[in-house]
């Protein structure tokens, strides 16, 4: 075998079998512990580095999603269910009480049994929960709801939240549905339902008033959508949104543009949005300039300067004894931080958890005021805000009735650069304040004269069109329905958008704790209208008297 291997294999082979049997199989050496030159410049590992890791792992994974409400983690969530429990009666016990009077005792229990499918508060007993086949059609919608709860507070990083930033100006947008304006405006990939639903929940707001005044709106004259007067309405402020056709959209193009003013009327969960949400209206036009204008009694305001860096005061302190004790802490400050710590937990007691959204939206809590926000309380006379967030886009908020700061606009309005939103403003709905005297019966709220009723007239004198959203179809219909019984409105009106649904409302039922049954779907329909234009008509001379020919 060795004569036929080349010589230098034979050695080879000699070699390595005199090594092994005369030497022993030496074991793999420990790598050396050595220290180079460049292992001084490394930082050292903070102190809280690994618990700081430790608190940003997710409380709750993809797969431990459900909880019963009362066995939620997370104390918001089980102040609801407490909620729901005095609030929610017994669906089976109110069908069996449909006929008995309402000043008897025996009316329907309120809510105690968790479902263990969904985890709601839905029935009064386990009994009842087992009678009730109702509950089946949507206790999946529950579950969903519970899910989705759990994952906004689970602290895992929320992708779908992370919003794109301008548009390339060679790209179109696509207003056709979720699913191809977010991939044509290069969102995240929203990989599962749930992603859907958080990312459309905040974004139904500026995007429902993007995809109405966008020149590649889906409402348009072929699917019927858009009136004839409605195209005139928004050619109008189309004029000032986008460039002459072949320009290219951008900032430099708004310098010699009037601003365009969306006034939100009623707002309330849309005012509490960051800023930052809203700026995703300004690059879908990036050649035009917005004023967003919150009215209502449910806007939220930011929380007043001066209580940014105040010390928390104890429960029935005046303003000199909280001074005095600052003064004091000021030699002893170990004490004082212990103090102020108990005070600020105390505060955080006293606060409600969650307050039910029972029948009126509860107004959202105060925002957080950004370095550039000041008062406008001296300009419209009501408490407000305006803060200028970017070049593109300034915000303003007034927490009062549309009618108190109506003068300050009523001789500005222009068809060319305004327009208002309403979004689910209950039209159709009864008043809770106002009762028609001849009738004994509750005023509709468009025709009530503490709600809609002196509104309406008003904004349909602007000629400015007027975009109504709704929660539900029956919503859009109890809507729709109300404006041919309103005075000073029934007949007043040219159709801008017909009735519809909306392509851009929240994917997320949104669950009623007053009644678990009730679900809806935040700006689910759409629809607009303008005050009607009555044109001048030149008639010939022929019908003037002889005397005046």
């Amino acid at each position: 075998m060795l004569a036929i291997l080349p010589r230098r294999t034979c050695t080879r082979l000699v070699l390595s079998s005199r090594s092994s049997s005369c030497l022993p199989r030496s074991r793999p050496l420990a790598p050396a512990s050595t220290r180079t030159f460049l292992s001084w410049f490394k930082s050292k590992p903070k102190p809280g580095a690994a618990q700081a890791k430790k608190d940003n792992q997710p409380i709750l994974t993809e797969d431990n999603l459900f909880h019963p409400f009362s066995q939620s983690p997370f104390p918001a969530i089980r102040a609801r269910g407490e909620a729901i429990r005095k609030l929610a009666p017994c669906p089976v016990c109110a069908a069996e009480h449909d006929g008995v009077h309402a000043h008897t005792k025996a009316q329907p229990k309120a809510v105690a049994f968790e479902c263990p499918d969904c985890g709601w508060p839905t029935h009064c007993s386990e009994e009842h929960w087992k009678e009730d086949e109702e509950h089946q059609k949507y206790c999946s919608r529950l579950r969903e709801v519970n899910e989705d709860e759990h994952d906004l507070r689970s602290g895992r990083k929320m992708r779908e939240f992370e919003l794109p930033g301008p548009q390339d100006t060679e790209a179109a947008i696509s207003f056709a549905n979720w699913d191809v304006f977010w991939y044509t405006r290069e969102f995240p990939s929203m990989d599962t339902e749930r992603s859907r639903r958080h990312a459309s929940k905040i974004l139904t707001y500026p995007i429902t008033v993007g995809s109405v005044l966008h020149q590649f709106s889906n409402l348009t004259l072929s699917n019927q959508r858009l009136t004839p007067e409605g195209s005139r309405s928004l050619a109008a402020l189309r004029t000032n949104l986008h460039v002459p056709p072949g320009a290219p959209e951008t900032p430099e193009a708004a310098a010699t543009k009037p601003q365009m003013r969306i006034f939100i009327l009623g707002a309330r969960a849309e005012s509490a949005l960051p800023p930052h949400v809203w700026e995703q209206l300004c690059m879908l036009f990036p050649s035009a300039l917005f004023h967003l204008y919150f009215i209502g009694p449910q806007v939220s305001l930011p929380k007043p300067a001066s209580e940014l860096n105040r010390r928390p005061t104890k429960k029935g302190e005046t303003p000199a004894e909280s001074s005095e004790a600052t003064s004091a802490a000021s030699t002893t400050s170990s004490e004082d931080t212990t103090s102020a710590s108990q005070e600020q937990a105390h505060q955080e007691e006293e606060k409600p958890v969650y307050v039910p959204n029972v029948y009126q939206p509860p107004t959202p809590a105060p925002i957080m005021r950004l370095k550039r926000t000041r008062s406008s309380i001296e300009q419209y006379g009501v408490p407000s805000y305006t803060v200028p967030y970017t070049p593109q886009l300034t915000i303003t908020g007034m927490q009062a009735n549309y009618m108190d700061v109506h003068a300050q606009f009523q001789e500005t309005f222009d068809p060319y650069t305004d327009c208002f939103f309403l979004f689910s403003p209950g039209f159709g709905f009864p008043s809770p304040t106002s009762v028609n005297e001849q009738t004994g019966e509750p005023y509709l709220q468009i025709a009530s004269p503490t709600e809609w009723g002196p509104v309406i007239p008003l904004l349909l004198a602007s000629k400015c069109p007027i975009f109504v959203t709704g929660f539900s179809p029956a919503d859009v219909e109890r809507d729709v329905q109300s404006l041919s019984t309103a005075p000073e409105v029934a007949g007043e009106f040219d159709w801008v958008i017909t009735p519809g649904p909306n392509a851009f409302g929240s994917e997320k039922w949104e669950v009623a704790d007053f009644d678990p049954r009730v679900m809806v779907k935040t700006n689910w329909g759409i629809w607009g209208i303008r005050g009607k234009r009555r044109d001048v008509r030149e008639t010939s001379s022929s019908w003037l008297p002889p005397l005046l020919q």
